[in-house]
């Protein structure tokens, strides 16, 4: 990692959080901390469970409690569990939870124009557009590739909506029961894995790969929901199955896919990937592509 880069980036923090008033223990010259506004904030007019504002913000669970304990004493919020399910709480805003989340959005505004206030037309539209830069490259460094069980309800639900695009995409419709893979099962440890990319808790793509031990290796039911597509998420998904791959043993990594996902070709030949001959009767590819790869460095 270049030290400058974090350097500078260490820079930008600074100035960032004393420019918006971070820092201050009554954010926007309200009563409360920027904690307690940006809780007030994420829960919205619709309420929202506990569990996705911890996932959302980042925050350990005995923190969100303290920060929601102190809105609930301050009448801004109530906490309530699930009827069936007390292990689900659902955080409310009251008639005066929402009137400050109002005059918080207010301020807001009012802070967002004295920033853009002192810069001439050209700076303005820099400021913005290079805010909007950053906040998508910060997405994009949000998501988390984590192995799940293809049996996992996050698992489940990219399969469902993998499968449902592809229906909608290709020429021939597609069931997963005339695929070569129809057991997602196959993709469990030790003879494969599936890896689900998360944003704020939620799943939003799925990648598996087949370990076969006398076989190359190869990649399987790779998806990106649309909402989370331009993050790179495909390229991270190609980069971190072909190092798990190596780490197997794996010296070749295949896979094959359909003439309609035209954006897929392009970055699988951008990623190093190069079209061979078909090496199966999958009924659903018409291009086939294998990589030759090597086992990371020690460490």
């Amino acid at each position: 990692m270049d030290a400058a880069q974090i350097g500078q980036l260490r820079r930008f923090n600074r100035t960032v959080t004393a420019r918006v008033g971070v820092l201050h223990d009554r954010y926007l010259g309200r009563d409360r901390p920027v904690g307690e506004a940006r809780l007030l904030w994420e829960i919205g007019e619709e309420g929202r469970d506990v569990r996705q504002l911890r996932e959302r913000l980042g925050l350990d669970s005995g923190y969100v409690s303290r920060l929601l304990r102190a809105l609930e004493t301050g009448g801004l919020v109530t906490v309530v569990t699930r009827p069936g399910d007390r292990r689900v709480r659902t955080a409310r805003l009251t008639e005066a939870g929402r009137a400050e989340r109002a005059a918080l959005d207010g301020r807001s505004d009012d802070l967002a124009r004295s920033l853009l206030e002192p810069l001439n037309a050209d700076q303005r539209a820099r400021l913005v557009a290079a805010m909007a830069e950053v906040e998508h490259l910060l997405t994009a460094a949000t998501v988390a590739l984590e192995p799940t069980d293809p049996d996992h309800p996050d698992a489940r639900h990219c399969l469902r909506s993998y499968f449902a695009e592809m229906q909608a995409c290709f020429d021939t419709g597609f069931d997963p029961g005339h695929s070569l893979l129809p057991d997602a099962g196959a993709l469990r440890p030790p003879q494969g894995l599936f890896l689900v990319a998360r944003l704020h808790g939620e799943p939003v793509g799925c990648a598996g790969l087949k370990l076969p031990p006398d076989a190359p290796a190869e990649i399987k039911r790779m998806w990106v929901a649309p909402r989370a597509r331009g993050l790179g998420l495909g390229r991270r998904f190609l980069a971190d199955l072909e190092t798990r791959a190596a780490r197997a043993g794996h010296t070749v990594l295949r896979l094959d896919t359909n003439k309609a996902l035209t954006a897929a070709i392009g970055l699988y030949h951008s990623a190093g990937f190069r079209e061979v001959a078909a090496f199966n009767d999958e009924p659903y590819a018409h291009h086939w592509f294998e990589k030759h790869v090597a086992a990371p460095p020690a460490g």
